[in-house]
């Protein structure tokens, strides 16, 4: 008599780990801007009637997430930790799909920018915001010191700009961008040595 094989427990998708780091690192956010007394982490100040500064948030956010894919895809062309941060990257993503690196470039824009610029940024300021962004993106190994000092870059810049036009909209879609187009092209391309 043959036995009916032992039913195995559902595995978790990626997506659905994905979905709930960054969707807890939204609620997290907006339960330090409710204790601030400001529970939308999106706004970092009202704007005044005649104040257009956000109309140019979104279009304002693309160019400047093209400028810095622009840039980095440059530096993995030119420079040897560029490219060995491309190739360790290539072998953590490659099995992504493309509607993985779509969730993932939604939920850790938005889930990023509410916790440290929403969220943090005005209790603490644009440069220990921008310290604790950077920490998020350390890894112990020498060779990914440049994405973590890239990341204090950025951290500073979306800061920076959040509170010139006193919301989120251009650090989302710059980040966005950012990741959408560089996780797509690292995932499909594998480089040469």
């Amino acid at each position: 008599m043959r036995l009916a094989p032992t039913p195995r427990a559902q595995r978790i998708s990626r997506g659905t780990v994905i979905c709930a780091f960054y969707g807890l690192l939204l609620l997290v956010a907006v339960g330090v801007g409710a204790l601030r007394g400001h529970p939308n982490v999106f706004l970092l100040r009202t704007t005044r009637a005649n104040d257009t500064r956000s109309l140019f948030g979104a279009p304002l956010g693309l160019a400047i997430g093209l400028a810095v894919v622009l840039i980095t895809r440059f530096l993995t062309h030119t420079t040897q930790w560029a490219r060995t941060l491309h190739r360790e990257f290539h072998a953590l993503v490659a099995g992504l799909g493309a509607r993985e690196i779509l969730l993932l470039a939604v939920t850790s824009a938005v889930g990023e920018e509410a916790f440290f610029r929403g969220a943090l940024q005005p209790m603490l300021g644009v440069v220990l915001q921008a310290v604790l962004f950077a920490a998020m993106h350390f890894r112990p190994q020498r060779r990914f010191l440049p994405w973590t000092a890239m990341s204090l870059v950025i951290g500073l810049g979306f800061g920076l700009l959040a509170n010139w036009l006193g919301d989120l909209s251009a650090p989302i879609v710059a980040h966005f961008t950012i990741n959408l187009v560089n996780l797509s092209y690292i995932s499909r391309t594998e480089l040469r040595v």
